[in-house]
């Protein structure tokens, strides 16, 4: 079978499925987002289960094109291709949607499989299949270079998503359009396993020796690759890597990943749980691998291997500012530390990349190594931390671990002991990094009676001489006096002069109230619980509510009928029967970012309909990063309600600085002094969100 066409159609094959593979990432990590609480677990998950497939199908493609002959291979690829190919759309049904029983992580697993299992498992196996194929078939041309264009797919698929097909298509629509790309990508892909099928059994040897030319478009890094496979090809056995490879080709991506996903939920907590905010971490990711699979010249060892340090340093510099840094200098910083870290995992692993006899062998650990990080991070140590302690591990092994492989090179000024005294400048400053970086573990580890990880987050319990708090990751969530006297106070976010404390004590009305509350966190706002009134809370983390009854006494000196209802508050407040409250109270956050699925049209239309005629949408907006009214400035003008901004500033009785948009239709209420002395003017600006759109660009730092 001629070559001429058969080089475009494996080309155009791999950019296909590595654009389809990372296309569908965000897609249904966006369409599940609102069922699990707007979780940044919800993308650990999903990495997870990605990282797990794609081994499993780097593991198909290692078996089959090492144990079945190629007709087998082509007849067997065909028939999965067709099957995965039959099963239409996938985007989940709604009735995949989580009961609060459920375990969070084995419902996304299960959810996923069913999906887009089949399809994603056939194109994690593209990659290494097609490349082990195309070698067979392309003499004297580097099948490397296909795992370049792999990643550039992948790149392209990421950064189109966001900023075309997130706000050009809904979610459903964008399910249909994934699925005609599968369809055409099975097509060709099919062409190429018959083009395997109907090559001759020429010896790879014998052809690249009796070729007459040479792809000249190669650069020269792929003829040096060439004459390498060439002159290994030849020779009677090519050297066989060591354990010691084995080993570093699997602990390099493990590392990597591991990186990727720490920082990614690092960064998450800290400003929003959105799309655009697992994208640009991949990206980042995955451009490290274009550019140490295109080509060596990319990978400047000192360079990077110096950048990771200075950003590493950089970074714990922030980790102590205790979240008080601005939010574009930790983007900058962390993403830094990304780039130059996956750069040395990955470029180290380039150098090390063995004869095309191992090829398989090779990407398979590869993929391995991604597996393993996504496991370790999604199953492993929400089990066994208490804290994302992951993230500070991983910095110190992607910093240590490539000096094993300095050691090991001939070439570098490193191998085996040599210029001691560079030596002792690394071991220096990973040492002030390392007790830098467990100091920041210890402090946030002082005063802490309890804690606890799972899949919503890290929730900690710290008690001092007067008072006993509660945080999520590292923001206050709630806190109580010790003393009897003060222990009724509302504190923190929710003290008399706040807008929500106004609302229900200061300005309420006589007849008992009827309140919807989402988010539980210590209970506080239960001070204002009167006889005859109820106050509903809605929760999904249920060891929030275990904190909030056994350290805390607001809701038990409750007077007010008192209810929690377990479940992320949009799907059990879409379930439920119109409740008309007076007063709903949004104050649901994950770390200090909050969930985006709760501000968007569908869940204020929700909101609306268990609203009174005259009832308040209380929004809790106090943010470090992110300014929220101009969301909340679109959809009060969406639902004619008017809305005001009351800010209240932090003081001495527990109160700490705190912001509250109000929305009703209630212009009398919201025109009382009380009010009207807390309100702060805004610029008037509107964005709008929907469960297919949340545009973090356009909502800018809160300078405030």
């Amino acid at each position: 079978m001629a070559t001429r066409w058969t080089t475009p159609l494996f080309a155009l094959t791999t950019f296909l499925s590595a654009f389809l593979l990372f296309q569908v990432q965000p897609l249904l990590s966006k369409a599940i987002l609102p069922w699990f609480g707007g979780s940044p677990a919800v993308w650990t998950v999903c990495m997870l289960f990605f990282q797990i497939v794609l081994f499993c199908g780097y593991v198909y493609a290692h078996l089959a094109t090492k144990y079945l002959p190629r007709e087998l291979q082509a007849g067997l690829h065909v028939v999965l291709l067709a099957v995965a190919a039959s099963l239409g759309p996938i985007t989940p049904a709604a009735s995949w949607k989580p009961s609060p029983a459920d375990d969070p992580t084995g419902r996304i697993m299960l959810l996923l499989t069913v999906c887009i299992g089949l399809p994603y498992f056939l194109l994690s196996a593209t990659g290494p299949l097609l490349q082990s194929w195309f070698a067979r078939i392309n003499s004297g041309v580097s099948p490397y270079r296909l795992y370049a264009l792999s990643n550039v797919g992948s790149l392209l698929a990421l950064l189109s998503y966001p900023f075309a097909f997130e706000p050009a298509f809904d979610i459903t629509r964008q399910g249909e359009l994934w699925s005609w790309g599968f369809f055409a990508f099975a097509t060709t892909c099919g062409l190429c396993a018959l083009a395997n099928a109907l090559r001759s059994d020429e010896p790879f040897a014998l052809r690249l020796a009796t070729e007459t030319s040479i792809d000249l478009t190669e650069g020269a890094d792929a003829k040096r690759e060439v004459s390498d496979m060439l002159s290994n090809e030849i020779a009677d056995e090519p050297s066989k890597p060591t354990r010691t490879d084995w080993l570093l080709w699997i602990t390099l991506p493990m590392t990597a990943c591991v990186l990727l996903i720490a920082i990614t939920n690092q960064v998450c907590q800290e400003v929003a749980v959105i799309p655009f905010l697992w994208i640009v971490p991949l990206t980042i990711y995955l451009l490290s691998f274009i550019l140490t699979f295109d080509s060596t010249r990319w990978y400047i060892r000192p360079v990077f291997y110096g950048g990771l340090m200075i950003s590493t340093g950089y970074s714990v510099w922030l980790l102590h500012q205790r979240g008080n840094a601005p939010m574009h200098s930790q983007v900058l910083a962390f993403f830094s530390l990304l780039f130059c870290g996956c750069m040395v995992c990955h470029g180290e692993l380039v150098r090390m990349k063995p004869h095309l006899k191992f090829l398989t062998s090779f990407y398979l650990c590869i993929s391995a190594g991604g597996a393993l990080g996504g496991m370790f991070v999604g199953l492993l140590a929400p089990r066994i931390f208490t804290d994302y302690v992951e993230f500070h591990w991983s910095i110190l092994v992607a910093l240590v671990l490539p000096l094993v492989v300095f050691a090991r090179d001939a070439s570098c000024p490193l191998y085996r002991g040599r210029a001691a005294w560079l030596w002792t400048g690394i071991i220096a400053v990973l040492a002030s990094l390392t007790i830098t970086l467990m100091l920041h573990l210890r402090q946030s580890s002082v005063d802490r009676t309890d804690a606890v990880r799972n899949f919503f987050g890290v929730l900690k319990i710290e008690e001092y001489i007067d008072v006993v708090k509660m945080k999520h990751g590292g923001v206050l969530h709630g806190m109580q006096f010790l003393d009897p006297e003060r222990r009724r106070l509302g504190t923190t976010y929710y003290s008399e002069n706040s807008g929500i404390g106004l609302l229900l004590k200061g300005c309420r009305p006589e007849q008992p109230m009827k309140v919807g509350l989402v988010g539980l966190g210590a209970g506080t706002s239960a001070v204002y619980g009167r006889e005859g009134d109820h106050f509903r809370f809605y929760e999904i983390n249920p060891e929030v509510v275990r904190f909030a009854k056994q350290y805390f006494s607001f809701l038990a000196d409750c007077p007010a009928k008192t209810d929690i209802v377990l479940g992320d508050a949009r799907l059990q407040m879409e379930l439920e029967a119109p409740q008309a409250y007076d007063v709903i109270a949004l104050d649901a956050f994950s770390g200090d970012g909050i969930p985006t699925h709760l501000l968007t049209v569908e869940a204020f239309d929700i909101y609306q309909k268990h609203l009174a005629p005259n009832g308040v949408i209380a929004v809790h907006v106090s943010n470090r990063h992110l300014d929220l009214r101009p969301v909340l400035r679109a959809q009060a003008e969406r639902l004619a309600l008017q809305m005001l901004v009351a800010r209240q500033s932090r003081n001495k009785f527990g109160a700490e600085s705190n912001v509250w948009v109000l929305l009703t239709k209630d212009e009398a209420l919201l025109a009382r002094p009380e009010f009207q002395k807390l309100m702060v003017r805004d610029d008037g600006r509107k964005v709008l969100w929907t469960d297919a759109r949340s545009d973090l660009m356009a909502i800018r730092a809160n300078r405030e």
